[in-house]
């Protein structure tokens, strides 16, 4: 865990977040976490919601419920700091985080308050960052006898320096190194400290194994507008221009790379197909508004969290049954760009009047255009179809088909896409399987 210790007009939260999205441009995630409560600034830059913050771990949160996408990079979390005083077990919470596969970089003020005492406690390495550059410092360090270790082109101890040296080493950190930067941040000599960050501390007793028993991701909701198709999207596989990913290696194979931003899909599935396991995946891609109609949010939430595949962290809604439609209208209406829309299931919004809910589906649409996101609806086969189910399926962009064949020896899950306004439709069925994750079955059929 590494601490960017920053004065007051230093840029210590670009560089955390400029940091982390280096560590991510390298396949590695992080967790940049802010504990700066009187001056909080990760959240704002980042883009993201004011909450939940760091006390939220502290209650039965998890740190998928906690940990935020940052909304422009993948593999980078998200953390805002805590709200006044109160206090709580600020250790506790970092070691939690810690605890993931994530490197943690904690965002904190050049100050002796609790939180960032604590927190500077909890952390086994700093990084002080500062703007200004004073020769008489050196003299001063040498009095001192401060250990300064440096990272770049830095030649000479530096005003705040020397304070941050002394706060981060006397709080426990047992590394301390110092860069100089512009007051905006962008001279920063990011790749040495990178290196710095890749790394486990030198004098570290934890293995690999014991770091790592949660395995975190962060999605990145970062995508072209609906009208940019022609954009290319940098992404770590090879997809078509403008495609999203949808996270599942198995359909992104097939469709040629993923959905175009602002396609809605109807997916239909038999009740006891584990279809979920599908939705449960799709929000590792992105950031996810889940919907749910019949189960309650925690049942869903809990699912989500025990799921052994690659997961997001989604925001999780209920939505009652007796004003279905104008509850979904108004949640979707709120969908920030380039997210994933799941609605879980749709049978009972399909049961409202047939007129108000094709306003509701042509309204999801421009949505989904405008804010260059993805919708899929869920809808479950049965004996009692909705009414309007056919309307969902006309008026969708595309279908996909969940057959489920129960055999004496096996259960057999097959894919089709019947429909794909986006072009470049799978032609053959995809036999899956659903069991742990969602992957195809090449056992006896070539998909």
């Amino acid at each position: 865990m590494i601490a960017i210790v920053s004065g007051e007009r230093a840029p210590g939260t670009r560089v955390a977040l400029d940091a982390a999205t280096a560590l991510a441009r390298r396949d590695l995630p992080s967790i940049v976490v802010d504990v700066d409560a009187d001056a909080p600034t990760i959240h704002a830059a980042a883009g993201v919601s004011r909450r939940p913050t760091l006390a939220a771990l502290e209650r039965d949160r998890t740190v998928r419920e906690v940990v935020q996408g940052h909304p422009d990079v993948a593999n980078v979390g998200v953390v805002a700091a805590p709200e006044g005083s109160a206090r709580f077990d600020v250790r506790g919470a970092l070691e939690r985080l810690n605890r993931t596969n994530a490197t943690v970089i904690v965002d904190c003020p050049l100050a002796a308050g609790p939180v960032v005492a604590d927190a500077l406690g909890a952390i086994d390495r700093a990084l002080v960052v500062t703007a200004e550059r004073s020769d008489d410092d050196a003299a001063n360090v040498a009095d001192e006898g401060a250990s300064l270790t440096t990272v770049g082109d830095f030649d000479g101890p530096l005003p705040s320096t020397l304070d941050g040296v002394r706060l981060a080493g006397a709080l426990g950190a047992d590394e301390v190194r110092s860069i100089e930067v512009d007051r905006d941040g962008t001279n920063a000599p990011l790749g040495p400290v990178v290196t710095w960050l890749s790394d486990p501390p030198h004098d570290s007793d934890r293995t690999s194994a014991e770091r790592v028993p949660e395995a975190v991701s962060f999605g990145s909701s970062v995508r072209p507008k609906a009208k940019s198709y022609e954009t290319a999207v940098a992404t770590f596989h090879e997809r078509m221009v403008g495609r999203l990913e949808t996270g599942i290696d198995v359909l992104d194979r097939k469709l040629d790379g993923g959905l175009p931003p602002g396609c809605v899909v109807a997916y239909t599935a038999d009740p006891a197909s584990q279809s979920e396991l599908l939705l449960y995946e799709l929000t590792a891609a992105r950031g996810t508004l889940y919907l749910t109609t019949e189960r309650s949010d925690d049942v869903v939430r809990h699912s989500i969290e025990s799921s052994p595949a690659r997961v997001g962290s989604p925001t999780i809604r209920y939505v009652k049954p007796e004003d279905s439609l104008e509850e979904a209208r108004r949640l979707v209406s709120a969908l920030p760009d380039g997210a994933n829309l799941i609605v879980d299931t749709m049978d009972v919004i399909e049961r409202t009047d047939r007129d108000a809910y094709r306003d509701f589906l042509n309204d999801l649409k421009s949505q989904m255009l405008e804010t260059g996101s993805i919708a899929v609806l869920h809808c479950l086969k049965g004996d009692d179809v909705p009414t309007n189910r056919s309307t969902t399926v006309h008026m969708a962009d595309a279908v996909f088909d969940l057959q489920t064949d129960v055999q004496a020896a096996e259960v057999e899950n097959f894919m089709t896409v019947p429909k794909f306004r986006g072009g470049g439709a799978p032609t053959e069925r995809i036999k899956l399987e659903l069991a742990e994750q969602v992957a195809i079955d090449t056992s006896r059929d070539i998909a």
